[in-house]
Formats: structure tokens, sequence, C-alpha cells
């Protein structure tokens, strides 16, 4: 009985925040979208999004039974660097750790739009700022990247804080949990189409949840994701490798898992 009311309770509270959040959300969205021109790429002079405190920590989210599960806390038999050769990431525990200098890594299957769920974790205690903080990444495709970074008390450039679509959008809000402690990401991605000449059709979309927090809702992105740059589109496959960034940072990933949205 209790374990059913503090449910209840968490799933009241969601909805009370929601109530009273997502118009602010859904106006600033469409605000991002109608004024990115406006903003130089890492404009330190862009507005920074307002604090939002995540509920309670819970415990890892399981993956459902379609998932295809991408690293369940034992090895790193799904994954190879970007040579193809096995991953040299450490596996600790239930998790993988960034290892500084031994280079990003990718899955060895590629996807394309998809549901993806990834927990992570920056070092603690902390060390540096700004961008020196914690720094890793979430490339979808290897291309887009959802920015992984210790935005707890740190400030940076805003379209370069945790939960950013790198260099293009910044969250919504900034929800992120202190240094050491695990956070989610939750991200809805609808993959770019072409057609037969490399032309776009439609872009590449991201809704992204970070600790349950939306601070994405279908955002539309420009092209690649890039440091300094916004590239246009180019012609890709339908499915790429899902790719985590080592950024000379420890941090750490686990349950991570990914569904296919055909």
């Amino acid at each position: 009985m209790r374990k059913k009311n503090f449910l209840a309770s968490i799933l009241f509270s969601s909805l009370v925040l929601a109530f009273f959040t997502f118009p602010f959300l859904f106006a600033q969205q469409k605000n991002s979208k109608e004024t990115l021109g406006q903003w130089a790429i890492h404009d330190p002079e862009r507005p920074l999004p307002p604090i939002v405190i995540p509920g309670p920590l819970l415990p890892p989210v399981p993956p459902p039974s379609d998932a295809i599960v991408l690293f369940d806390g034992k090895n790193l038999f799904n994954w190879v660097d970007s040579k193809g050769q096995p991953a040299r990431w450490k596996v600790e525990g239930d998790y993988m750790e960034v290892v500084p200098g031994t280079g990003n890594i990718q899955t060895k299957m590629g996807f394309g739009s998809c549901q993806l769920h990834i927990e992570w974790a920056t070092p603690y205690p902390p060390k540096g700022s700004g961008q020196d903080r914690g720094n890793s990444g979430v490339f979808l495709m290897g291309l887009y990247e959802v920015q992984v970074l210790d935005s707890y008390e740190n400030k940076t450039y805003a379209d370069g804080m945790a939960g950013a679509i790198y260099g293009q959008y910044p969250p919504l809000v900034n929800a992120c949990r202190k240094p050491g402690e695990w956070q989610t990401y939750d991200i809805i991605f609808h993959a770019p189409k072409f057609d037969a000449e490399g032309k776009l059709l439609e872009p590449a979309r991201m809704t992204v949840f970070h600790n349950g927090i939306l601070i994405h809702d279908n955002a539309e992105l420009t092209g690649p994701t890039a440091h300094k740059a916004r590239p246009p589109y180019k012609a890709h496959a339908d499915k790429l490798p899902l790719m985590l960034q080592d950024h000379s940072h420890p941090v750490r990933f686990r349950n991570i898992w990914i569904r296919e949205l055909e």
C-alpha cells in the first residue's frame, strides 16, 4: 500500500508540474525555432534557461520487451571505437566510464528513428568549469548531439549546456542533478529523410526528456550539430551507429536501451 501511495503521489506531482509548465515550455520552444538565426553559435549573451529541480531519483528504468539493450552493465560487446576495434572504456559495477584518450565509442548496429533511454553521471567531486566539467555527448546517428555536461551550478553558453541540442537549441529548462548523481535522457528522434538525389525532404526532429522533464518539444534540427558551426544537411544512410563521446572527462553511462521507430 505504501508503494502504491508513493507512486500515486509522484504521478500527481508530475501532472501538477506539467499543468503549470507545459504552456511555458511550448511557447519557449516555438520561440527558439523562430529566433535561432538571431543568435551566434555558442553566443554567451543567449539567455540561459530557468532551473527546474527534478523529482526524486528513482531506480533504473527497465527496458520494455521490444527494446534492444545496448548496455546492461556487463560488457561492451555491442560497442566499438571509431576504427571498428573493441571499445576500451572501463566497465565497473553496473556502468561504463569514459577512459580519457581512448576515443569515442559507437554501436555496432546502425539506427535511424528511435526512442532512446540512457542514464549518465558526471564526476564527483566536480573539477573545472564551463565546458571543461563533466563533458560528453550522445550522438544520434553519430551526427546529432544531445550534450552531456555538469550544468549544476556551472555556467556555460546556453546551446552547449546539459540537454542542449549542441550549437542549436538550449534546453527549455536546466533540469540537472548534482554531480555524481545519476541522470536520465529519454529521446524521441526522427531521422531526416532525403530523396534519391540527396535532397532533404524532412529535417531531423527531437523530443527530449531530462530527468523526466521535457526540455525539447519536437525541435527541428538545422542539420548535424558541430562546434562553432551549423553545417547543412548532407544525404546519409537511413541507419547509422549511436555514438558516445570521449571529451577527456570520466563520465559514466548505464542502462542504455533503444526502440526502433520505423
